[in-house]
């Protein structure tokens, strides 16, 4: 049975949008927290005070600790153009909030996340109306992986399982629902196990839910062999997970726009859906900065869409306001990629 839309009318107005022009995704959170400057204080806030672990790096917790900073980045980036807002819920799974002995907060780093940022995306279209923003529910790779060993000595250990991360991703999609996700995305996917235990555990809780939510699938391509970090090429990826029926497959991270240029044709000529890419800007440097400019990275990007690659464009490592500001101006008025005739996304 094909589930109905939560919100139908939002989706209908994504799918009206996305049928005039290139949707523009935000840019890196990561990126404008560093700008901040802030220390273990501002992590900590008045509820973690006493906690007994070191949270300064844990920018997810600062959905609770700082939503101001949160939310003003938000805010950079609905000006700057974006018609779309990543939730900062990159690791708010009790996976990755292992590392910081918070797991239990896994649930409500989503849901807070989520309202945020949806909170952000109603009051730019309240300015705007002929522009509907949309909140991306995150749901980030993990700190672990399924389908590698992290001890080159014991090529068959593994520390974590589908079904751990099945229950990881359920627990967190349904909070980024409940906080008013317009869509869900499972992202810089670099191992597709674990994508695929992201994608059954999202549609086991639109089955509970008896709805669903559109959803987006992004891998990354690791380096220059075009693969990901679990061997598979673009193509290859495509096919392991176009079986969910996504609104949209596409590639983000790793690599900056001129090197995953290929790597989003390929996709473009296999997907039945639509594509989106959010690379980072440029290759880091030896310091692990990032210095393509706004201007070379919309360049590059431009040309995605004028070769008809893309429907969803955006950034990703390194990239700022200033660059999805130059990428949205580049893409304004460059039609979107056409959908196959075999387009059938999840109804």
């Amino acid at each position: 049975m094909t589930l109905p839309y939560l919100n139908p009318a939002r989706v209908d107005a994504l799918h009206a949008a996305l049928a005039r022009r290139i949707l523009v995704i935000d840019g890196a959170m990561g990126t404008m927290v560093q700008g901040y400057r802030l220390e273990e204080a501002d992590y900590r806030g008045a509820r973690f005070a006493d906690h007994g672990s070191d949270l300064k790096g844990n920018n997810d917790l600062l959905t609770l600790t700082r939503p101001d900073v949160i939310g003003a980045i938000h805010d950079a980036y609905l000006a700057a153009g974006a018609d779309l807002i990543e939730t900062n819920t990159f690791n708010s799974t009790t996976i990755s909030q292992a590392d910081y002995h918070l797991e239990p907060l896994a649930r409500e780093l989503n849901e807070a996340g989520a309202r945020l940022a949806r909170a952000r995306c109603d009051a730019a279209e309240a300015a705007t109306p002929e522009q509907p923003r949309f909140a991306i529910g995150v749901l980030g790779p993990t700190s672990r992986t399924a389908s590698i060993s992290p001890d080159v000595n014991d090529p068959g250990f593994r520390n974590t399982s589908f079904e751990e991360l099945r229950v990881a991703y359920r627990e967190a999609a349904g909070g980024l629902i409940d906080g008013g996700a317009d869509l869900l995305m499972v992202e810089t996917i670099f191992d597709t196990l674990n994508a695929k235990a992201a994608l059954f555990a999202i549609e086991e809780e639109f089955d509970a839910r008896g709805a669903r939510v559109p959803v987006m699938i992004s891998a990354t391509i690791t380096d220059l062999s075009g693969r990901t970090l679990s061997g598979q090429t673009t193509e290859a990826f495509y096919a392991s997970v176009r079986h969910s029926r996504p609104l949209a497959v596409g590639l983000n991270c790793a690599l900056g726009a001129t090197e995953l240029r290929q790597y989003v044709d390929m996709l473009a000529k296999v997907a039945e859906c639509h594509v989106s890419a959010h690379p980072n800007a440029g290759l880091p440097n030896a310091f692990a900065e990032y210095d393509e400019t706004p201007e070379q990275m919309a360049a590059a990007l431009g040309e995605f869409a004028r070769a008809g690659l893309v429907n969803f464009i955006g950034g990703c490592c390194g990239t700022t306001p200033a660059h999805i500001q130059a990428i949205a101006t580049a893409v304004a008025r460059v039609a979107p990629r056409a959908l196959p005739a075999s387009f059938a996304q999840a109804a």
